[in-house]
């Protein structure tokens, strides 16, 4: 029997197995991602209380008049309300989509590394909405777990692809990162989506892992392999879903593959069908080169290309 295009990788024969386990699953972590670049982690120790508390709270803003989450309006890159119509992330590829049919809470990393110059790009403060307090410590609790399990997962990889557990970590001292809230209406709020319209079009990520968790809908996510296509990314409600985005790729010389995927439009049959997902981008420090391309031109390029203004 074949293996999963994305298999299910539990952490804890990694961070507390002996040799041969280890070994065996970074032999796995490197064939999911030569395929997909798709992986589901469990063991990973993120509380499911934690994830629900920030889809209550988050949910709160989004239920908001648009007028009131309009103080928070930024555009892609920013620190706040990417509102309807901000983003097509399709446009990476070269595609002119519509927009996509989303509302984010964006959050970046906001401790400076004493570098004026880097920190006025990448390390500015965050907004919190003064309409749902209990937002902040829920987040800033989840980022820490995040970013734990982030570099747990870079040591994976670093051994996965034969380098040692800090090929990647030692140029991630004082990384940068990315966490947006992403709120996926149903057609009930919506209405009829435009012809090729998703939730998010066809992308790669761009820089090195993402970590997610979503939620299961008729209008979720699916992973594109060169063998089968388009399909359903499986789902596991204990699981986070993990996937590496062309940085990471281009550092493996393409021997991993930057994983392909979009979300649905809204379904017909489940008007109501609301989801929302949260989604921890992990990058490298700022000015990393990574087999000749500065890391972070090239994450700015590619924000600055999904923009739609």
């Amino acid at each position: 029997m074949s293996e999963p295009v994305v298999p299910v990788i539990d952490l804890a024969p990694w961070l507390s197995g002996g040799p041969a386990a280890r070994a065996a699953t970074a032999r796995t972590v490197d064939r999911a991602l030569r395929t997909a670049g798709f992986l589901l982690v469990t063991g990973h120790g993120v509380a499911p209380d934690l994830r629900a508390a920030i889809r209550r709270e988050a949910r709160t803003f989004f239920r908001l008049d648009a007028r009131v989450k309009e103080r928070y309006a930024v555009r892609v890159g920013g620190r706040g309300w990417l509102g309807p119509g901000a983003e097509a992330n399709a446009y990476a590829e070269g595609g002119r989509t519509p927009p996509d049919l989303k509302e984010s809470l964006s959050f970046a990393a906001d401790e400076p590394t004493g570098d004026p110059a880097v920190d006025a790009e990448w390390f500015l403060p965050n907004t919190w909405p003064a309409e749902v307090p209990g937002l902040r410590p829920l987040v800033e609790e989840y980022l820490a777990r995040m970013r734990e399990l982030s570099d747990r997962l870079l040591e994976l990889l670093g051994e996965a692809l034969g380098g040692g557990t800090d090929f990647f970590t030692r140029h991630a001292a004082h990384p940068t990162w990315g966490f947006n809230v992403n709120w996926y209406p149903g057609r009930d709020v919506l209405g009829e989506p435009e012809p090729g319209q998703f939730r998010i079009g066809p992308h790669t990520d761009f820089g090195t892992v993402t970590v997610l968790d979503r939620q299961a809908g008729r209008g979720g996510l699916q992973v594109y392999t060169d063998e089968r296509g388009w399909e359903d990314a499986p789902y596991d409600p204990a699981a986070l879903t993990v996937n590496i985005g062309d940085l990471m790729a281009r550092w493996t010389d393409g021997r991993w593959r930057s994983g392909r995927h979009r979300v649905l439009p809204p379904p017909a049959d489940v008007p109501s069908e609301e989801l929302m997902s949260l989604v921890y981008f992990h990058e490298c420090d700022p000015g990393t080169d990574v087999r000749g391309v500065d890391s972070h031109a090239y994450l700015r390029a590619q924000l600055d290309a999904i923009t739609t203004e």
